[in-house]
């Protein structure tokens, strides 16, 4: 497969090669035929397209920059660093290019009513900031654990008019408010949108949501090469279900670029310890999709476990499952401790605290960066802003 060709992907039954797919039952198939009816008809009408600039111009405030971090670079050696700062987007995450997007499209679609899943809690934010400016109602699902740990991001969908039902069932994370989200829809799929947060789940989701983040990565080759001669020797992303690392890597998959998504490595890469799928996982049917799934040996779901609530999914997005397939990306892992330190060392050097998500990201780099001279660089996508994660941080120095 030439690189050209991935991005034409997924194909006409929703695989990317042999991940992906729609494993959903009856009841789910003809509600995700319509969408993506729906979604292929509104890709190309141009008043769907107007009104998503608009969005994204005037509430998402779009283009974010691309950050060169210069006392970093400096004190780290080697290439230069580059930050895209999706944290400066409204809400402060990536999330909201999707929030806003989907939301979009259920307007169009009639819908009155917004479902969604969250484990951070920014995807639910950005989904109740989007609802609220496009006046629909809003139901967000959040695992019980996840509530604890990302209170503040709770009370701001609260403020924004949402209501937040806690999920108690299972391991209280991302998983399971998925499974919960997805059963309100099947319920109410009338009236209801279902609006996933992450490049996964059935077909077509997984394209629906690369399509809303694939901006990222646009903007940053041409930022890149506004002030650079030459591409990033490597684009890096934090990976969770994988929509900011797979919207960053979609502007550089024609190039020579390599392509690195950081999971989460938690305490150790033993059964329930973390949430590093192409590490410790294989391939399995998940939450309507082929891809790689942390399982036992009976094939039932794993614990997962990370400081970040964010990458503590046990499934991963099937168009990534495909580029570490096809070598286009690499997927490694950072632990709960290297990514603490990462946030720390940022914080230190240029004045940006980060989501603990993108410190697993940003830990990587660190390391990485020694092994280029001055005339390369290296683009990190600072997928959110760590606000929400202040009182996990003050805990972790607590327990030191």
């Amino acid at each position: 497969m030439t690189e050209q060709q991935f991005n034409k992907l997924p194909d006409q039954n929703g695989y990317f090669g042999k991940y992906g797919g729609r494993f959903v039952p009856d009841t789910l198939m003809e509600p995700l035929i319509q969408l993506e009816k729906n979604y292929y008809s509104l890709k190309g009408d141009e008043n769907f397209q107007r009104d998503l600039l608009h969005f994204q111009k005037t509430f998402i405030g779009r283009p974010t920059p691309l950050y060169f971090a210069e006392n970093l670079s400096r004190k780290v050696g080697g290439a230069k660093i580059y930050f895209k700062r999706e944290d400066l987007a409204h809400t402060g995450a990536h999330k909201i290019n999707n929030a806003i997007g989907q939301i979009l499209l259920a307007k169009y679609m009639g819908k009155k009513r917004i479902v969604a899943e969250t484990g951070a809690g920014q995807h639910g934010v950005a989904t109740a900031a989007a609802s609220s400016v496009l006046v629909l109602d809003c139901l967000v699902y959040m695992g019980e654990k996840d509530m604890e740990r990302q209170q503040p991001n709770v009370e701001r969908m609260r403020l924004m008019g949402a209501e937040v039902q806690a999920v108690e069932s299972g391991s209280r994370t991302l998983k399971d408010a998925v499974s919960e989200a997805m059963r309100d829809w099947v319920t109410n799929i009338d009236d209801t949108y279902y609006l996933l947060g992450s490049s996964l789940g059935p077909h077509p989701y997984p394209l629906i949501v690369r399509d809303f983040q694939k901006v990222i990565g646009i903007e940053a080759r041409k930022q890149i090469m506004e002030v650079e001669t030459q591409m990033p020797a490597e684009v890096i992303a934090c990976l969770g279900g994988g929509s900011n690392a797979i919207g960053i890597f979609y502007g550089f998959m024609e190039d020579d670029v390599k392509l690195i998504g950081i999971e989460a490595g938690g305490s150790d890469i033993s059964p329930g310890q973390h949430a590093a799928r192409f590490s410790g996982g294989r391939i399995g049917i998940f939450q309507g999709m082929k891809t790689f799934v942390l399982q036992d040996q009976e094939g039932q779901i794993e614990l997962t476990s990370s400081i970040s609530a964010g990458l503590d999914y046990a499934g991963v997005g099937p168009e990534h499952a495909n580029l570490l397939d096809k070598g286009r990306a690499n997927y490694l892992y950072v632990n709960n401790v290297d990514a603490m330190e990462a946030l720390k060392i940022l914080c230190k050097e240029e004045g940006i605290i980060p989501a603990l998500e993108s410190a697993h990201a940003i830990a990587y780099v660190l390391k990485k960066a020694k092994e280029y001279d001055r005339s390369q660089s290296l683009i990190v996508n600072l997928s959110g802003r760590g606000d929400k994660d202040v009182s996990i941080i003050q805990d972790w120095k607590f327990k030191k």
